[in-house]
């Protein structure tokens, strides 16, 4: 049944731009095509930049996820769907998040982005509150936009299939392209949004995720299961860019250097990012048993040349969209499911991502068919893999140390207990039993394992809701990514000051800190605890892979005054941009454009109320040791540490405890004066505020923003 039916003509791309928002009104079922002005772009680029200010304009501070006027905003940017450059099909999805109750945004690959570029559109934004379950279909070479009654189901990846089958018969599969959410976001509180394309070397539909924060339990409480796109105009110079030969000459310069260097570093092409296990546990920063330790001797079995010799499908270099030679983006085909509703079924997997395959040692299950099976069910119900592994160490670890029992859960929740993890998936689903709780994450979980253990042992909640503080791993409500931080003090700072909780996206500095050793000095973390969330930003505003970037090292780069920025490689992104655009700006331009978003998203978290520096303070085990048996893990480099500061080993307490307690005043200290030079390096005050000048030099000095900083004493 088709409830709005909107005919409309597809605008032409110029200059990466179509310059066209399509704006939808769940609760009014309405469509309508925005003109955007001319100085639009210039001031927000695209991607993140376009979410952002929209969400800035649309939504106020008493805004919840969950509220009709909530926005929900996919955008690619204006370098995406060009196949002359790799990784060319990145898109956002921007809203408040039911995770954190501020912005949020996920990237995504695929052919969704690329294909509503040539719909005519470089952004959806989706208002209100459908009445019934709908489905939003763009027909760019029909000419119409519909929302129609969605048909039953509530798998995301299966029902996206089953839908583009329906819906658009006789079309070429290559030419079609959607995004679903599952019954994951009917249930939980970090529900995923599927970003569903057509593999012609596989010959069947794949999916990459927008998969933090919520997006997906944003896109299920609208109404709205899922949106199709279609267009069969030319992906070959989609952009239309200003000068072609240019953009043509960077792809082939990174292409080249992705060709000779990738098999020099982590292998992407060839094992894709589950390579990363090797390092993080050569390194002491794989986060075994909720980030206790940092390695373990059975993490060999989930190696990258695991995945590539026995499970990943030979022959295929998986790109997320055409022209991209790192390929990273693994599949594999026929695993048959051992547990669950869909036992004995046999199915393909997208992926495993690092961030995925590391929920194993998170859990302590050392074994790369439950990635895969783990893989597999949250893809389809639509749950984060990040958040749903993190939530169930963080209660792991609350049953390793009394505070749940299995009488709370209905059942035990038992390190490398395969059978309990499923039935947790399981139930976060379905939204029954210990899910209706778990899912809702583990900000929420702190408190109220608290007040269930308080109650029924007569003990001080308040108490032992400090003690969960120390190993509940998340940061402004959102899930740690899987990295351990307490070596990292970069990225330490990295999660603790990303603006939207403790992710990767924009904190990723653990290769470059741990690793390559490229930020040896207190003074270099600092620094690049400014520039580095700049680079990700633009990145998500235009529609790239930040991969090629920061993964696959330029052989001059270690010749710069600055290794860990890759600048010899970010000059060929320099090149793309100015290229399309027709501009001749250089890096530090694109940065300063990429500061005023980022600056954009601190007032959206201030408006919300969390963006000061007690909102940027990081759980214990984020920065150190929190107990003994961590302590004795790594008693040699602990003990060194230590002897550094007082003056010798012999100096030393030799109470094991009274040496732990050191440690962590040590690194207390030192994070809060990591936050001291970070904040004066981003033109905050003390407490993590803009000044008026950081304001002003943006153009965001207005008598909004003004009241907005002196409400929390700013330039006192």
């Amino acid at each position: 049944m088709i409830i709005a039916d909107v005919p409309y003509g597809p605008a032409e791309v110029e200059r990466g731009y179509a310059d066209r928002i399509l704006r939808v009104d769940l609760s009014h079922n309405t469509i309508q095509v925005e003109v955007l002005p001319e100085d639009f772009k210039e001031k927000w680029i695209g991607g993140r930049g376009y979410a952002l200010k929209l969400i800035w304009d649309g939504t106020n501070e008493k805004t919840r996820y969950d509220s009709p006027e909530n926005i929900l905003v996919l955008a690619g940017g204006p370098l995406g769907a060009e196949p002359l450059f790799p990784g060319t099909g990145k898109f956002i999805v921007g809203t408040i998040s039911p995770l954190t109750g501020t912005f949020i945004d996920s990237n995504a690959g695929g052919h969704f982005a690329p294909l509503l570029k040539l719909a005519g559109f470089d952004a959806l934004a989706i208002t209100g509150i459908a009445k019934e379950e709908v489905v939003l279909c763009i027909d760019a070479d029909a000419g119409a936009i519909r929302l129609m009654r969605a048909p039953q189901g509530e798998g995301s990846i299966s029902y996206a299939e089953e839908l583009i089958k329906n819906l658009c018969q006789g079309k070429k599969r290559e030419a079609i392209a959607a995004v679903a959410a599952g019954i994951g976001g009917k249930h939980s509180s970090f529900g995923i949004i599927n970003s569903i394309f057509y593999d012609t070397r596989r010959k069947r539909l794949r999916a990459k995720q927008a998969g933090r924060g919520g997006t997906g339990t944003v896109m299920r409480h609208k109404g709205l299961r899922a949106i199709v796109v279609t267009s069969n105009l030319s992906r070959s110079q989609a952009n239309r860019p200003a000068d072609l030969d240019m953009v043509k000459e960077a792809g082939r310069k990174l292409k080249h250097i992705i060709k000779i260097q990738d098999p020099r570093g982590i292998r992407l092409r060839e094992w894709g990012t589950t390579g990363l296990i090797d390092h993080m546990n050569e390194f002491d920063i794989l986060p075994v048993h909720n980030f206790q330790m940092g390695a373990h001797e059975e993490a060999q079995r989930l190696y990258g040349d695991v995945f590539r010799d026995e499970y990943f499908s030979s022959g295929y270099p998986d790109g997320c969209y055409y022209g991209c030679n790192l390929a990273c983006s693994k599949g594999v085909e026929g695993i048959t499911l051992q547990s669950g509703p869909h036992k004995g079924r046999e199915v393909s997997v997208d992926g495993p991502e690092y961030e995925t395959a590391a929920i194993a040692p998170a859990t302590g299950i050392f074994d790369p068919l439950f990635v895969l099976e783990y893989n597999w069910y949250c893809d389809e119900y639509g749950l984060d893999t990040i958040s749903t592994g993190v939530t169930t160490a963080f209660l792991m670890e609350c049953t390793q140390r009394g505070f749940l029992t299995a009488d709370d859960c209905g059942y035990p929740l038992r390190w490398g207990d395969r059978e309990a993890v499923f039935r947790l998936i399981h139930e976060l689903a379905s939204g029954e039993g210990f899910g209706r709780i778990a899912g809702k994450g583990i900000r929420f979980l702190k408190g109220w394992i608290a007040e269930n253990y308080g109650r029924s042992n007569n003990g001080d909640s308040e108490t032992v809701r400090q003690e969960l503080e120390k190993f509940g791993m998340e940061c402004k409500g959102l899930e740690f990514s899987l990295y351990i931080t307490k070596e990292s003090l970069a990225q330490q700072g990295g999660y603790g000051f990303a603006l939207k909780g403790a992710q990767h996206d924009e904190a990723w500095m653990i290769f470059m800190n741990q690793v390559n050793n490229e930020l040896p000095t207190f003074e270099l973390k600092a620094k690049a605890l400014k520039w580095f969330p700049l680079f990700r930003t633009w990145f998500n505003a235009t529609g790239l892979c930040k991969l090629p970037w920061i993964d696959v090292r330029h052989p001059e780069a270690a010749n710069t005054s600055e290794p860990a920025k890759n600048l010899p490689s970010a000059q060929y992104f320099v090149e793309h941009y100015n290229g399309t655009i027709g501009t001749d700006k250089g890096l530090e331009d694109l940065l300063r454009d990429s500061e005023r978003l980022y600056t954009l998203q601190k007032l959206i978290n201030l408006k919300h109320g969390v963006g000061t520096r007690e909102h940027d303070q990081i759980p214990l085990r984020a920065m150190s040791p929190v107990y003994l048996e961590e302590y004795r893990s790594r008693q040699e480099r602990y003990d060194r540490q230590l002897a550094e500061v007082v003056g010798g080993e012999e100096r030393l307490p030799e109470d094991l405890q009274q040496r732990l307690d050191l440690l962590i005043g040590i690194r207390q200290k030192q994070y809060q004066e990591l936050c001291d030079a970070v904040y004066q390096e981003k033109g905050y005050d003390r407490n993590a505020v803009p000044t008026q000048e950081t304001l002003a030099a943006f153009d965001l000095l207005d008598a909004e923003t003004q009241a907005l900083i002196e409400k929390y004493g700013a330039n006192d």
